[in-house]
C-alpha cells in the first residue's frame, strides 16, 4: 500500500470516554479503535494496515471539503462536509452517562446532520477484530440490526440508517441529508456471548438523541471544575481533556497514548505500544490536572497505584496495564504492514521489565502534594511510602534505564538520582510535617550524598552545567526537569546555564531533541520530542525570561493539529507529527508551561 494512502497523523481527531478511545480522520473515518477498553486489541486499525485493518466511515459521494471542531467544552468531534450540493456535519463521540465509570455504555454515537441543500452519504462499517486477525460474522437480527461476532469481540450496530450485508463482513449503506436532518449510527461493544443470547438494549432515535445531549452536559460540567484563565486557556482545557479521554475510570490508570506503533521517524523501526500507564508520566499527569484545578484524578491515580503494587515497594513497576497488569510481552504483528509501512507492529511494551529510578521520586512527589492539599496518609500508605524511601537509598547508586528507557547498557543519568533524592527528600518532610515515625538522620545522610555525587560527577565544572549521565558530558532534555523537584533553582547560574545548553546543543527547527542524535544505542533517528520544547518553555518562564518562554512556547504550540492535539515527537523537515497520539506526556507539558507562563507574568514587573 502506497506510504500517500495513509492520512498524516495531524489529521486524526480524538474521542475517549475514559475507557475506550478512537481516532476519526479528517474524512470522518474511524481508523483506530480499542473496545471495551483503550490497551485491547483493535476492532478498527486501518491506521495501522489500509487494507486489512478495518474502519468506519461517513463521507459525501464526490468532491467535498472539510473543516471540523470539537463542540464547546467537550470530546464531542465535528465534521462539517460542503459539497456542490449543499453543506452537512458528521458529530462523534463515546456516549457518557452519570454513573459511566463502572456502568458505561460502551458506545459510538455518529449522527450526519443536515446544515443546508442536499448531500449524498456514503457509509461504511468493515469491523476486524483482533489486529485484523478476524474477520466478524456479521449477521441480521429480525428487528433490523446488524450483530457482529468473533473471537471475544462483538458489536452491536444499529441505528436509522438503511445498511447492508456486503461479502458477509462489512455493512454498507448510504444516507441524503436535507436543511435540519438528523441520522444516527450506533455501533455499540458487547461480549460475543451476550449477543448470541440476546443480552442487549438496542437504544431508539429518541434515546440515542438523548445520549448526545447527555454526553455534551457531562463534558462540559467536567470542564467547569477547571479554575485556568490564563492567555492559553483553550489550549490547557483540550489537553486536560485530552488527559481525562486516557483515563482509564474504573481504575484511575492514566494510559501514556491512544495507539501502538506509530513511528517516531518514518518508516523507522523506533515503534511502540504506548497504551499503557506508565508511573512516571501518569504522575506528571496528574500534577497538571491538580493545577487547573482537576483533583480527584490525582487520588484516584495514586490509589492505582497503591493497589497495582500491591502495597508493596518491592512489587512497584515503573508501568501496568490499565487494570493494574504487571505483564504485558513485547510481540511483533507480522500481519499489519504499519503505519505508511513503518516496521515492526507491537504490542505490548517490554519496559515493564526494565529499572528506572525515577519512579521512587514522582511517587513522593505526588504523595508530598496530595499532603499539602490536606490529605494525610494512613498507616497503610505511610509503610508504603517508607518502603519506597528506603529503596531509594538502597537503590540510588545503581545504573538504569531512566526516564527515555534506553535499551542500551544503563548509565549514572543524572535525572535518575535527582529523582532518588526527590524522594528522600519529600519523605523526610513528610514525616516531620506530620509526626510520623521514620529513620531521619539515615535519610538526611542519604539525601546529602545523593546531593553530592550529582554535584560532582553529573557536573561539568569546566562549562558549569549539569550532564545526562555521570562519565556521559552530554545534553539531556530531562535536566530541564532538576528544578521541578526542588533539587536547584531555576534561578540558580548552574540551572541558567544548563537551559542555555540543552537549548543549544539540542535545538532543531527550533525545537528540542531529548538527546543527542545516535545516542541511545538505536538504528536511524527520531524527530524533536515535543515534551521537552514545553519543559524549556517553562525553565524560561520561571527564570524570569517572559520573551523566550512565549517564543519556544509558541512555537511548541505550532505542532498540534487544528483540533489542538499532539503528538509525541515532530519532524522539523515534513513538519509532520511523529510518533504515538495524542501523547499524555506532551499534553501534561502544555498545561504546566502554560501555567508556568501565567504564573509568572503575575510577578514579573
Amino acid at each position: 500500500m502506497s506510504k500517500n494512502t495513509y492520512p498524516p497523523i495531524a489529521d486524526y481527531g480524538f474521542i475517549a470516554d475514559s475507557h475506550s478511545c478512537a481516532l476519526v480522520s479528517r474524512a470522518a473515518s474511524i481508523d483506530w479503535c480499542c473496545m471495551p477498553r483503550m490497551d485491547f486489541p483493535s476492532c478498527f486499525g486501518r491506521l495501522l494496515d489500509w487494507n486489512n485493518g478495518g474502519y468506519s466511515q461517513i463521507a459525501p459521494v464526490g468532491k467535498y471539503r472539510t473543516i471540523r471542531r470539537y463542540l464547546e467544552s467537550s470530546m464531542v468531534l465535528e465534521t462539517t462536509f460542503r459539497t456542490r450540493g449543499g453543506e452537512a456535519r458528521v458529530l462523534d463521540c463515546f456516549t457518557m452517562r452519570e454513573g459511566g465509570q463502572q456502568n458505561p455504555h460502551q458506545q459510538i454515537l455518529r449522527i450526519i446532520e443536515g446544515v443546508s441543500g442536499t448531500v449524498e452519504f456514503k457509509i461504511d462499517v468493515e469491523p476486524r477484530f483482533g489486529y485484523g486477525a478476524i474477520k466478524p460474522w456479521i449477521r441480521k437480527d429480525f428487528k433490523g440490526n446488524f450483530l457482529a461476532i468473533g473471537g471475544s469481540h462483538g458489536l452491536v450496530i444499529s441505528g436509522n440508517v438503511d445498511l447492508e450485508l456486503k461479502h458477509r463482513h462489512n455493512l454498507v449503506g448510504a444516507c441524503a441529508t436535507e436543511k435540519g436532518s438528523r441520522a444516527c449510527l450506533s455501533i455499540l461493544f458487547r461480549n460475543p456471548e451476550e449477543i448470541d443470547d440476546g443480552l442487549f438494549e438496542i437504544p431508539d432515535t429518541e434515546e440515542l438523541n438523548r445520549r448526545l445531549e447527555e454526553t455534551i452536559s457531562w463534558w462540559r460540567d467536567w470542564c467547569k471544575q477547571g479554575e485556568f484563565k490564563g492567555r492559553y486557556c483553550d489550549s490547557t482545557k483540550r489537553s486536560a481533556m485530552v488527559l481525562k479521554g486516557l483515563t482509564n475510570a474504573p481504575t484511575g490508570a492514566i494510559a501514556a497514548a491512544a495507539t501502538t506503533s506509530l513511528p517516531e521517524y518514518p518508516g523507522g523501526c523506533r515503534n511502540w505500544d504506548y497504551r499503557f500507564s506508565w508511573v512516571r508520566d501518569s504522575c506528571f499527569a496528574v500534577k497538571s490536572l491538580a493545577q487547573l484545578g482537576y483533583e480527584k484524578e490525582a487520588n484516584g491515580f495514586r490509589r492505582f497505584i497503591e493497589r497495582s503494587a500491591a502495597g508493596s515497594a518491592e512489587q512497584l513497576q515503573i508501568v501496568f496495564g490499565l487494570g493494574g497488569e504487571r505483564w504485558f510481552p513485547e510481540n511483533e504483528i507480522d500481519r499489519f504492514e504499519g503505519y505508511r509501512g513503518a516496521k515492526p507492529v507491537r504490542v505490548g511494551n517490554d519496559a515493564w521489565k526494565q529499572s528506572q529510578l525515577d519512579t521512587y521520586g514522582e511517587l513522593l512527589d505526588l504523595a508530598y502534594r496530595w499532603h499539602n492539599r490536606g490529605e494525610s496518609p494512613d498507616d497503610d500508605y505511610w509503610e508504603f511510602l517508607v518502603e519506597l524511601v528506603n529503596a531509594a537509598v538502597e537503590s540510588w547508586q545503581r545504573p538504569d534505564r531512566s526516564i527515555w528507557e534506553l535499551r542500551g547498557e544503563p548509565r549514572h543519568f543524572v535525572f535518575s538520582k535527582v529523582m532518588c533524592w526527590a524522594a528522600i527528600d519529600r519523605g523526610i518532610k513528610l514525616a516531620e510535617d506530620i509526626g510520623r515515625k521514620a529513620p531521619l538522620d539515615h535519610w538526611k545522610k542519604s539525601r546529602e550524598e545523593v546531593r553530592r555525587a550529582v554535584e560532582t560527577r553529573g557536573y561539568e565544572a569546566d562549562r558549569g552545567v549539569f550532564v545526562q549521565a555521570f562519565d556521559h558530558p552530554i545534553m539531556d532534555g530531562s535536566l530541564l526537569l532538576l528544578p521541578v523537584f526542588d533539587f536547584v533553582d531555576y534561578k540558580d547560574e548552574r540551572m541558567i546555564r544548563t537551559t542555555d545548553a540543552v537549548w543549544q546543543e539540542l535545538e532543531q527547527g527550533g525545537l528540542l531533541l531529548r538527546y543527542a542524535s545516535l545516542s541511545d544505542d538505536l538504528p536511524g533517528l527520531e524527530g524533536v520530542f515535543l515534551s521537552c520544547s514545553f519543559w524549556l518553555a517553562e525553565c524560561l518562564a520561571r527564570q524570569g525570561r517572559a520573551d523566550e518562554a512565549h517564543q519556544v512556547f509558541e512555537r511548541a504550540l505550532s505542532t498540534g493539529n487544528d483540533l489542538g492535539l499532539f503528538s509525541e515527537e515532530y519532524d522539523t523537515n515534513s513538519d509532520e507529527m511523529l510518533g504515538n497520539f495524542p501523547q499524555a506526556l506532551t499534553h501534561l507539558s502544555l498545561i504546566s508551561a502554560a501555567v508556568a507562563i501565567e504564573e509568572t507574568s503575575k510577578t514579573t514587573p
